[in-house]
């Protein structure tokens, strides 16, 4: 079974290889085409930040290749080993497991996160953080996954040891999870990381909320991200869902875009609203998830005897983790046909909003 699963993992990591290759090909054949948009030295400089990018996606699909390896092989004994040798219980052992886990897998996609952000986003201007930034923000990520994180990964083991049909009730409560940080994000969750403002433009204020009202959207206010503290792309979302949405520009939005131009993008994002597109999602997501935990909970328990490690419920949870992109990858086609119809269908929205032009 172990033999299987490394065989699909191989020819899962050859196909995003080959995938990531062909983009590099096509990128660098059309740098150098007349651009239709962008002047010439803006369409140069998005080819080759592009390029730079999928490099680092080579690099990161061999890497997480070899680490996959040595999960299967040697990781999952030495974690078991090292939670049996200090707790004695299944339940203490899985936390320490997975505890385990997710440090050894933060500290291997730590330098790229740090190469990406400091060298390659700092090269071409679309980052402003500083190391000191930076490092304020993983300490909160780390406290977060501490503190509340932990917290439910201990409920999912709880539900993991006590039910035969784990897998069931454990897919419902991650599916509730989901909907529950969408609920919570614009109001709790985001504001740990950013400050909101709200918008002080009056006239602006009043564009946007004739705007929704014209959508049907209402929101419990319009903020302005101070997102120039660490990025310089331009972006606006709605966060959340039912009465917790919010409209939220980004700072660096209201600097480049004019009000015309920035009607557009919300009217986009109004086209998602308007299609209902985060409620299919969710739909999209929930499939993806049931599919994954129907069949990772149904694995013989023999693949746990090969790792070296009894299946004991961290074991299941951190091998679901493991071969979720995999499964994921397998999806993607289908998430991509519908994302790219939502995209069509928003920009044509927000073009009936406020002109294709200044889209």
């Amino acid at each position: 079974m172990l033999e299987v699963l490394v065989v699909l993992f191989s020819l899962y990591t050859a196909l995003k290889v080959y995938i990531s290759v062909m983009q590099l090909g096509f990128i660098i054949s059309k740098r150098d085409k007349e651009p239709v948009l962008m002047n010439a030295d803006e369409y140069r400089k998005a080819a080759n930040y592009s390029i730079e990018k999928e490099k680092i996606s080579l690099f990161s699909h061999f890497a997480e290749y070899l680490l996959f390896l040595w999960w299967v092989i040697f990781g999952f004994g030495f974690l078991y080993e090292t939670a049996s040798s200090v707790f004695d219980t299944p339940f203490k052992q899985s936390l320490l497991f997975m505890a385990g886990y997710f440090t050894i897998d933060y500290l291997f996609a730590l330098p790229v996160a740090i190469y990406q952000t400091f060298i390659v986003d700092k090269k071409y201007g679309f980052t402003q953080t500083t190391p000191k930034i930076f490092f304020i923000d993983q300490i909160k990520t780390i406290l977060l996954f501490v503190t509340l994180g932990l917290g439910i990964v201990a409920l999912l083991l709880w539900i993991v040891g006590s039910f035969a049909l784990w897998w069931f009730y454990a897919f419902l409560f991650a599916l509730s999870l989901i909907l529950l940080i969408n609920f919570i994000y614009p109001t709790i969750i985001a504001p740990l990381f950013n400050k909101f403002s709200p918008l002080e433009d009056a006239e602006l204020k009043i564009k946007i909320e004739e705007l929704m009202k014209r959508s049907g959207m209402k929101s419990d206010g319009i903020f302005v991200m101070d997102a120039s503290k660490i990025d310089s792309r331009l972006n606006a979302y709605f966060g959340g869902l039912g009465k917790s949405k919010r409209v939220v520009l980004f700072d660096t939005l209201l600097e480049k875009l004019n009000h015309d131009e920035l009607l557009a993008v919300l009217g986009h994002e109004l086209g998602h609203f308007k299609h209902g597109d985060i409620w299919k999602n969710i739909v999209l997501t929930a499939m993806l998830m049931f599919i994954i935990f129907f069949i990772l909970g149904n694995l013989p328990d023999d693949i746990f005897n090969q790792m070296h490690t009894a299946p004991i419920p961290g074991a299941k949870l951190v091998f679901m983790l493991l071969v979720l992109p995999l499964i994921a990858f397998i999806w993607m086609p289908i998430i991509s046909f519908f994302s790219r119809r939502h995209e069509y269908k928003a920009d044509e929205y927000g073009s009936s909003m406020s002109g294709k032009d200044n889209l």
